[in-house]
């Protein structure tokens, strides 16, 4: 198709010695060959529904439009969401359904269109979001990750994703290699949120006008919804596996301003029990310090 643009044609063209992401397998996915991710080069789903457990700067009255991908780069052993991240079972959906889908979410009444675990089909979403586009997408576009990201892929998704959602996992190397299998995971995630921050800058919003023009609606009360820029969320590990202070101030210091989620939903998950110091739970008052750590380096909290 002529028409698609040189960027997404790129991307297109990457997947064939895939580097997506910053594993680089360059493996061959149109010819079924599968890397780390598991996945072959047709985008997989598990779902695309209304979402409302999201931050609220995402779900405002109509809730997030998420589409949640099949399949992941990283391999995180205490993953909540295991059954859908370390599968290969969705349904295949081309760009082009993908796109009839964000347009049925924003129909229904969804604040934007959040796409989770894009990384290893990047190629897909970018073709999406142009395709949603021409058919008259204009909620904002989340990109809601791992972290794990080649800046030479985001170069190539500039202007398609208005919203990057990025989860910093560690700042210790030797924890991404234990619990994500990866070896460099700090530097990648570093390198992935300068380009990020970039692109769309601090988080800005506006208030939310979905009671115009949607249908489902959860919440009576409008408030601010994010249009643009960086969230950045944070999952607080047990026994300070993630570095999490150390986190805060990579990110206060390659993302001025930005918006940080420290999050406390931590629980042991899926593989879990095979690390004695992945079972327990971070104490209250952790969360609470690493918080203010966060306003006090210049972060928004969300």
């Amino acid at each position: 198709n002529n028409s698609i643009p040189d960027n997404i044609k790129t991307l297109n063209q990457i997947v064939t010695a895939c580097r997506l992401c910053p594993r680089a397998c360059l493996v061959d996915r149109t010819a079924g060959q599968l890397g780390a991710c598991g996945s072959a080069a047709t985008a997989k789903i598990s779902s695309a529904t209304p979402h409302f457990g999201e931050e609220s700067v995402l779900v405002s009255t109509g809730g997030s439009g998420t589409i949640f991908f099949t399949g992941c780069n990283l391999r995180c052993v205490f993953c909540q969401n295991a059954d859908i991240s370390q599968s290969d079972t969705g349904l295949e959906r081309s760009p082009e359904q993908l796109a009839n889908l964000a347009i049925k979410l924003q129909n229904l009444g969804c604040e934007n269109i959040n796409f989770v675990t894009p990384t290893h089909v990047a190629h897909a979403v970018a073709e999406t979001i142009f395709l949603a586009r021409q058919k008259g997408l204009t909620v904002p576009t989340v990109y809601n990750c791992g972290g794990y990201e080649s800046v030479e892929i985001l170069m190539l998704l500039d202007g398609l994703i208005d919203i990057y959602m990025p989860d910093f996992k560690y700042a210790d190397a030797d924890a991404g290699k234990n619990y994500s299998g990866v070896n460099d995971y700090p530097r990648a995630a570093t390198a992935a949120l300068k380009e990020m921050f970039r692109q769309t800058g601090p988080l800005q919003s506006s208030p939310s006008n979905t009671a115009k023009r949607g249908t489902v609606t959860r919440n009576t009360t409008t408030h601010s919804i994010a249009t643009r820029g960086v969230l950045v969320r944070h999952l607080v590990l047990p026994n300070n596996l993630a570095h999490s202070q150390k986190v805060i101030e990579i990110v206060a210091q390659t993302a001025p301003g930005a918006t940080i989620n420290i999050m406390d939903q931590y629980r042991p998950a899926y593989h879990s029990r095979n690390y004695p110091e992945l079972m327990d739970t971070p104490a209250a008052k952790t969360i609470h310090a690493l918080r203010q750590h966060a306003l006090d380096l210049g972060l928004k909290t969300a």
